[in-house]
């Protein structure tokens, strides 16, 4: 099966990750305007009136510059939704989505067929986040297009299959559009993604540490000195198994050899009254290939460098 045309051109086959809290229009459209896919959590936008103005303003720039730059046009935008039931805002964020037709949305936590057919509706596509083989089917079973294999080593909500497995038993049965998760920072990760069947590479932490994530600068320089094994593995902040930044860990007065179990009870995606982004901005999510981002910079420039990387690696390979 061929890549939908969303996908298929883009400069370099990479999905920004949406970040929570993190992503914004500015990341989102620096990584849409340097050849890659950019997106965004719907509840980044708070009030919920503000996710009007995000795609306005997303939908209005990537144009211009297409205007402008007919040669070299945008890669399309994603927004993630947050399916699971604590998630009050889930209507009305969809509706907001329909408005602005979004190209590409992204499903976490629970997979609707309701939501999919919705945005078939007006054009778009969707991707499921799985963390193994028997989410995956159901996902497709409800009507994605395509998957998002979210393997150990991945940042904030992670699985514990190494990618090889994960994606080794999806494509036993699928031959959809298919991105990997899991510590991927460089072309040449990009390039083993694909060499194992993925499609695309999903990538998230190392775009934390450049100019226009909207993270706390020590959040930032806490991705540029620390390494995968600075990263701590626990459901404690979400219910949900998740990779987290020891650092911050610390700094929370927490022990992080030593934390307790939570439980699904603790996840709330709920609206702006929500105390869980105070939490997430204590407690910083991360994947385990930090250790080769070693520099704050613009989103472009990661891009670059990520473009050059592969393309070496590929030049590399084809001369083995």
């Amino acid at each position: 099966m061929t890549l939908p045309a969303l996908l298929s051109s883009l400069r370099i086959p990479v999905i920004g990750s949406p970040l929570f809290i993190i992503s914004g229009p500015d990341l989102v459209i620096a990584q849409c305007k340097a050849g890659i896919v950019g997106s965004f959590p719907a509840l980044n936008a708070r009030p919920q009136a503000l996710l009007d103005e995000w795609l306005h303003r997303i939908t209005e720039e990537l144009a211009a510059h297409n205007r402008a730059h007919p040669d070299r046009p945008a890669a399309p935008f994603a927004v993630n939704q947050i399916v699971h039931k604590s998630n009050d805002r889930l209507e009305a964020d969809l509706a907001t989505c329909a408005k602005w037709q979004v190209p590409i949305v992204i499903t976490s936590l629970g997979a609707r067929e309701d939501l999919n057919t919705a945005v078939h509706g007006w054009g778009g596509i969707t991707l499921h986040d799985v963390i193994d083989d028997r989410f995956a089917r159901k996902a497709i079973e409800k009507g994605a297009d395509g998957l998002i294999a979210v393997a150990a080593g991945a940042g904030g909500h992670a699985g514990r299959l190494s990618p090889f497995a994960i994606v080794q038993e999806i494509r036993q049965w699928f031959t959809g559009p298919l991105a990997l998760s899991g510590s991927i920072a460089t072309g040449d990760a990009v390039l083993a993604a694909q060499a194992m069947g993925a499609d695309l590479a999903y990538i998230g932490s190392p775009f934390i540490a450049t100019d226009e994530a909207n993270a706390d600068p020590a959040y930032k320089d806490g991705i540029v000195a620390g390494k995968a094994s600075d990263i701590i593995y626990s459901n404690l902040f979400t219910g949900v198994h998740g990779n987290y930044l020891r650092q911050s860990i610390e700094t929370a007065g927490l022990d992080p050899d030593n934390l307790p179990d939570g439980d699904l009870k603790t996840m709330n995606f709920g609206g702006g009254n929500s105390a869980k982004p105070k939490a997430w901005k204590e407690i910083w999510g991360s994947g385990q290939g930090i250790g080769v981002v070693d520099r704050i910079e613009p989103v472009a420039a990661r891009i670059d460098r990520l473009a050059a990387q592969y393309d070496a690696a590929r030049a590399r390979v084809l001369a083995r």
